[in-house]
């Protein structure tokens, strides 16, 4: 068995694990990546996740003017493999580029502390490393019920690479992935079902906004179910039928979207003395620390699921290899996020609700999305925009966007938190018109 060794081990092509590798091997550091499947190279965002779902988002809000629905669908997975096969390749061609990078191909298991076996299509070998990273992901979580191997029950993946537009999708979960693939897939024409197993819809969300939200779905023809537990499918030849406590419904695809998993089973991570936390994802300190010698980065270390933080990840131990090493996971409470639906909702600090929890003096700021001319313009008013803002300080504590273009006005509102910008500056600032920035005048004007 051949055997190797190298000063640095990275296993999983993600965002982080692939900038690391980059960067080690920059500063003349020898590096190994691993990557498992050849179709995930550079991680999951642009193969199955944030890039892929965003193009279909787009050209299915095209296809909305279009009579041949079915047509545009087939032509817009057939743009989406095109897109995701060329940035799987640039990924692979720049990594391997670098000198001081090798990229295998195969499945990483430990075999003690610094050792790891490598299995590829050639053979076995094993690589001992003096240090590693860990940066394997996720994966959607499935129900263990009777039918649910029906070849017409899909996570988010298997959604994402239909060759035909199904008539009905039934979607089992009511998170933001349903959200956006209800949008995605009634925009193309499907008759789109969320079934909810919970009594309350968005429950993370104040109510004026989860209200809405489905004011918006409604108008969309998408149909959500509360307290609709799964208990069963049952195929038949065109269609699988969801049988749940709240009836019926029957589709030609359905989508489970429960939650994500970590990447862990095949790590035999026991041998490297590296622990899982209750939830499963590997146990992490505030430095991404698993062991003294190995890191773990991304979705697989219980990080919030999305490609920027696995990026901030990424910077959080780069410091420790290069810099100061004082920059933590702690350093990031402010943290933007955005759910991609029709228009987007995007979120950072505190909501109205967290905000009465706290006690502390606050008032509200509200302004409809009917108020904009920019969204008149686009003809998407639906939606509203809220801002939670201090008292005292005149701070914004937090901030709800559920309107056209929120997912790139959000981080303009960060910045203003990050840098304590009071909510007074953004109602004077001057902003290009007709633009939805410019509705932060109105937004955060005095009560």
């Amino acid at each position: 068995m051949k055997t190797r060794t190298i000063a640095h081990l990275v296993i999983g092509f993600g965002k982080a694990g692939k900038t690391l590798a980059a960067d080690l091997a920059k500063h003349g550091e020898s590096v190994i990546l691993v990557e498992q499947s050849a179709t995930m190279y550079g991680g999951t965002c642009i193969n199955i996740g944030c890039i892929p779902s965003k193009l279909l988002l787009v050209e299915g809000e095209k296809s909305e003017r279009l009579s041949d629905k079915s047509a545009a669908f087939t032509a817009a997975m057939q743009r989406r493999e095109q897109l995701t096969s060329a940035l799987r390749a640039a990924n692979y061609n720049k990594l391997a580029s670098i000198p001081g990078v090798e990229v295998l191909t195969g499945k990483a298991r430990f075999l003690s502390p610094h050792v790891v076996e490598v299995t590829t299509e050639s053979g076995v070998e094993q690589i001992e490393a003096k240090q590693i990273y860990i940066n394997t992901g996720a994966r959607s979580a499935k129900l263990s019920l009777e039918g649910a191997d029906d070849k017409r029950i899909y996570d988010s993946t298997g959604l994402l690479q239909l060759e035909s537009l199904p008539k009905r999708l039934v979607i089992v979960g009511g998170g933001y992935i349903s959200l956006e693939f209800a949008c995605m897939y009634a925009a193309f024409g499907s008759q789109v079902t969320i079934l909810e197993q919970g009594s309350v819809f968005l429950a993370r969300e104040d109510r004026d906004v989860a209200e809405a939200m489905l004011a918006m779905l409604s108008d969309r023809g998408i149909q959500v179910v509360l307290q609709a537990e799964t208990q069963r499918f049952v195929p038949a030849e065109d269609a699988v039928t969801v049988v749940t406590s709240q009836g019926d419904y029957a589709a030609e695809a359905v989508l489970v979207a429960i939650g994500r998993r970590p990447n862990v089973e095949e790590l035999n991570l026991e041998a490297a003395g590296v622990a899982l936390t209750p939830r499963g994802f590997i146990q992490v300190d505030e430095y991404l620390r698993a062991a003294p010698h190995i890191w773990a980065m991304g979705d697989v270390a219980g990080s919030p699921q999305f490609t920027y933080v696995s990026l901030d990840d990424y910077r959080i131990v780069r410091d420790q290899l290069f810099g100061e090493g004082k920059r933590t996971t702690r350093d990031r409470s402010l943290l933007p996020t955005s759910v991609f639906t029709t228009p987007a909702l995007a979120q950072i600090g505190m909501t109205e609700t967290q905000a009465a929890a706290s006690g502390r003096p606050y008032e509200v700021k509200r302004l409809q999305t009917v108020a904009i001319p920019k969204a008149k313009v686009l003809g998407e008013t639906h939606g509203l925009l809220k801002a939670i803002v201090d008292k005292e300080t005149g701070l914004i504590l937090g901030a709800t966007l559920f309107c056209p273009e929120a997912h790139e006005l959000i981080n303009l509102l960060k910045l203003a938190m990050d840098h304590q910008i009071p909510a007074s500056a953004l109602h004077t600032q001057i902003f290009t018109h007709p633009t939805i920035a410019e509705a932060l005048n109105d937004l955060f004007a005095p009560n």
